[in-house]
């Protein structure tokens, strides 16, 4: 596993849980508003931390934690990704992965071995703007298995999109929408145009206003279960 960092306690990445956050370093995506090109960008990577390490550090949490969420980057990159999510499990942790979607083999087959309890995918882009949107030669049906598998409904999860103003008009997400009808949950996060972003032009992008947003979340209603502002 390429760890790049540690969150030791949080009390908003896993739904309802005292959770340690761990970052994965390595991602196959490069959208413009990230906030971690530390983890994403090669010539920004910092020094990996031992697996060793990290495994004594989470025993250290046993008390203190329900949970871990494994995020990045993007996790499912990391090819000993199963059995690192093993030995969290044994150490008797829950387990939310935050995913971009673009493999969902492997998020079908951590469902089906029941070594996740929670996914968070992000909803980046309607499906046939995705390259643009991400800056990848990423195919979009990879992207539409993994919504329909979670879609299923095998697991707890949430959808969640981060609205560039200038990126994403209302049409679109009402394309959006009609993607991923019928979702458990869908999370609208507002952009903030602050620190170390991938690229430093968006900067002097804009989130949506919270009026605006309200009528967003308002339209995805009509389709979908819960829908929240994250935030505002």
């Amino acid at each position: 596993m390429k760890i790049g960092g540690i969150e030791p306690f949080s009390l908003i990445d896993f739904p309802e849980k005292t959770a340690a956050v761990i970052f994965t370093q390595g991602c196959n995506f490069r959208c413009p508003y990230c906030y971690v090109p530390q983890l994403v960008i090669p010539e920004n990577y910092g020094p990996l931390l031992p697996l060793a390490r990290v495994l004594e550090f989470l025993d250290s949490r046993k008390e203190k934690i329900e949970g871990v969420v494994i995020t990045g980057g993007e996790p499912t990159l990391q090819e000993d990704l199963q059995d690192f999510i093993f030995l969290v499990k044994k150490k008797g942790f829950l387990v939310k992965l935050d995913t971009n979607g673009s493999h969902p083999e492997i998020l079908e087959r951590l469902i089906q071995k029941r070594l996740i309890d929670f996914v968070a995918m992000d909803f980046k882009a309607p499906l046939e703007k995705y390259p643009q949107a991400t800056s990848s030669s990423i195919d979009p049906s990879a992207i539409a298995q993994s919504l329909d598998l979670l879609l299923q409904g095998k697991i707890e999860y949430e959808f969640r999109t981060t609205v560039v103003k200038e990126d994403l008009s209302f049409e679109e997400f009402k394309v959006m929408v009609a993607q991923i009808g019928g979702a458990q949950k869908y999370v609208l996060q507002k952009f903030l145009p602050v620190g170390p972003l991938v690229d430093s032009s968006y900067q002097r992008k804009h989130p949506l206003e919270l009026e605006e947003a309200q009528r967003w979340k308002n339209y995805a209603l009509l389709k979908i279960k819960k829908v929240i502002l994250r935030n505002y």
